[in-house]
């Protein structure tokens, strides 16, 4: 089944999508840092490298999905959160045209919890209005990728719809109950040492992207405890390795006061960031998929702002068992009836 990518990054969500059962045709990237690393792995998709505001929806080929992560940056809780009255935030804007002029039989995009914040809720509930006005049934929730195999603590919004004569609305899979920990994901990577670089890329590691970003540590970074345990998942991946978390080899950062944590001076092995593959192994990239840079922070970047692959799997092989029901006899008989709200519900991490 062909879909198309837009905002692709390197390419997580689609990867996804991917192992699934999907093909991705045809994917959009703007970002030329991120365009090696794309192309290498996905070997069998044309990228567009254009600015999607340049894209003409009839240069996109037909599909039966549409799946994309608009630019997060503007509705970030840690950034300026200007929503929709950023540049990038309005890019959510062509994601939606894209969709109403191909109209596909579903579309999935995803971002950051901030855009539920209550400053944004005008905003996302035109949105949310925008994507009923072209012709689809609306499901949005805010999910923990812990709970779908994603060794971490990552609380994203994902919106899927499904086309009006689909039947119903998407019903997301059930949360599993184990938990992945970095002893699962990482432990045998610890047995290669990683390499330390300042920012250029160090070519000289064993295991492709296993080096980590050697640098001092803000007072911001130390406000907290930054150190997951073998036993736990880890925080979330960021899209930048200064706000990489530590790796388990340590000891847990001690606190002083507010604001402020120290590094144990009797942790039994030294305090260094997780390394590239490291995150990636953490957002269930396998270790054939290969971050193709020349200064580590672009790897991080990279890293950070995939959907977890994991993630993507659950949620594209759900969609996948309705999409075939619906090609096999033109109606989806298990999908639900549901409404766009007329206000904006704020979802709390406990509903995930």
């Amino acid at each position: 089944m062909s879909i198309v990518s837009l905002f692709s990054g390197c390419g997580g969500l689609d990867l996804g999508f991917s192992l699934a059962g999907f093909q991705v045709d045809w994917a959009n990237e703007n970002d030329k840092s991120i365009w090696a690393t794309y192309e290498f792995n996905h070997a069998g998709t044309i990228l567009d490298k254009r600015d999607i505001r340049d894209v003409k929806s009839s240069e996109i080929p037909n599909c039966v999905g549409i799946i994309g992560g608009p630019p997060c940056q503007s509705w970030s809780e840690a950034g300026a959160g200007r929503g929709i009255d950023d540049f990038r935030g309005q890019l959510f804007h062509e994601y939606i045209r894209i969709v109403k002029d191909k109209s596909p039989l579903f579309f999935v995009a995803e971002n950051v919890s901030g855009i539920l914040a209550e400053r944004h809720s005008h905003a996302f509930t035109n949105i949310l209005y925008m994507f009923k006005d072209a012709g689809y049934k609306i499901a949005y929730k805010l999910l923990n990728a812990k709970y779908f195999d994603v060794p971490q603590d990552r609380q994203r919004v994902i919106i899927v719809g499904y086309r009006e004569d689909m039947g119903g609305i998407f019903e997301f899979p059930n949360k599993k109950q184990k938990i992945s920990t970095l002893r699962d994901t990482i432990y045998d990577l610890s047995l290669a040492e990683p390499s330390a670089t300042y920012q250029a890329r160090n070519d000289f590691t064993l295991i492709p992207n296993h080096e980590y970003l050697d640098m001092s540590f803000s007072s911001i970074y130390m406000s907290r405890n930054r150190v997951r345990g073998w036993d736990e998942p880890s925080f979330t991946i960021q899209a930048g390795g200064r706000h990489a978390p530590i790796h388990p080899q340590a000891s847990k950062m001690i606190f002083v006061e507010k604001d402020k944590r120290i590094f144990d001076p009797h942790s039994p092995k030294p305090y260094r960031r997780l390394s590239v593959r490291e995150c990636a192994r953490i957002q269930t990239f396998p270790d054939d998929f290969i971050f193709k840079y020349d200064n580590i922070s672009t790897g991080y970047k990279m890293v950070g702002n995939a959907v977890p692959v994991n993630l993507s799997k659950a949620l594209a092989s759900k969609i996948l068992i309705d999409v075939q029901e619906y090609q096999d006899t033109g109606y989806c008989s298990r999908l639900r009836q549901a409404q766009v709200p007329t206000q904006l519900t704020l979802l709390s991490a406990a509903g995930v």
